[in-house]
C-alpha cells in the first residue's frame, strides 16, 4: 500500500518559483501560489532578458511582499560587492545572490562576512559540499535573516543521497545562526518537494513545471492511471497512425 501523503497544510517548507518569464512570475505572485521567487542570469538568457536593472526593478513594482532574488554576476570580489550593494537597494524584499566561490574557486565568504555586517540579505548560492555550508553559515552569522541555497538535485546527479546531506546541512546552518534558512537548489521531481520537508530545509525551489506537478499531489492513482491511457489515444489519433 502506498503511504498516505502529509497534509500540505502541516508543511513547514516555502515553495520558492524559479524562473525569469515575467508573465510567470506576476501570475504566480497575484494567485499567491509560492512564498517567494528566485532567478539567475542563466535564466533570465533563456528567457530573453536583455536589460537586467529594468526586468528586475519592473518584477518588483509589482512583487513587494515575499522575497525575490537576485544574483550578480561579477567575478572580481570587489565588484561584486558593488553590484550586491545595488541590487540590495532595489527593495526590501530583494535577497541578493552571491555565488560560493568566484569561476576561479576563490571562496566569496570574505565578501559575505563584509555584506552581512553591512546589513545586506543574502542568498548564497551554488552551494554543494558541508564544508561549503559551514564556511557559508560562519560568513553569515550575525546578519540579517539569509539563505544558504545547497544545489541537492545537482548532488543527487552525482549518485549521492541528497536527504541526509541536506539534514546535515539543516543542522550546521542551525548550529550557527538559526536565521540561516536552508534551500533545496536545482530539484529533479515533485518528490523532491517532500524530501526537503523530510530533511528540514525552510525553502525549496521550484520551476513552473514542477509546480503544476505538485498541485497534483494525492490525485487518485487508477485516475491517473485512466488519463494517462486517454493521453495515448489523444495523441495517437491526433498524428493520425494507421497500422
Amino acid at each position: 500500500m502506498i503511504p498516505a501523503l502529509p497534509d500540505r497544510a502541516t508543511w513547514r517548507i516555502k515553495l520558492f518559483a524559479d524562473g525569469a518569464d515575467q508573465a510567470t512570475m506576476l501570475s504566480l505572485a497575484r494567485e499567491k501560489k509560492v512564498q517567494g521567487f528566485t532567478t539567475n542570469p542563466t535564466l533570465m538568457r533563456q528567457a530573453g532578458v536583455t536589460d537586467y536593472r529594468a526586468f528586475s526593478k519592473a518584477l518588483l513594482a509589482e512583487i513587494k511582499d515575499v522575497p525575490v532574488s537576485f544574483e550578480v554576476f561579477a567575478d572580481e570580489l570587489d565588484e561584486m560587492g558593488r553590484q550586491a550593494k545595488e541590487i540590495a537597494g532595489w527593495g526590501k524584499n530583494v535577497n541578493v545572490k552571491i555565488p560560493v566561490t568566484n569561476t576561479k574557486g576563490v571562496s566569496t565568504a570574505p565578501l559575505v562576512e563584509k555584506l552581512a555586517k553591512e546589513k545586506v540579505s543574502m542568498n548564497v548560492t551554488g552551494v554543494f559540499s558541508l564544508a561549503q555550508v559551514a564556511t557559508v553559515a560562519k560568513a553569515l552569522a550575525g546578519g540579517p535573516p539569509s539563505i544558504c541555497s545547497v544545489f541537492a538535485g545537482r548532488i543527487a546527479d552525482t549518485g549521492r543521497d541528497p536527504v541526509p546531506h541536506m539534514k546535515a546541512a539543516v543542522a550546521l546552518c542551525a548550529g550557527i545562526d538559526p536565521k540561516i534558512e536552508v534551500l533545496w537548489a536545482s530539484p529533479r521531481e515533485a518528490l523532491n518537494v517532500l524530501h526537503a520537508e523530510e530533511a528540514g530545509c525552510h525553502i525549496i525551489t521550484v520551476q513552473p513545471d514542477l509546480l503544476k506537478k505538485v498541485a497534483g499531489f494525492g490525485k487518485g492513482l487508477e485516475q491517473f492511471s485512466l488519463e494517462t491511457v486517454q493521453m495515448f489515444r489523444r495523441d495517437a489519433e491526433a498524428a493520425g497512425y494507421v497500422l
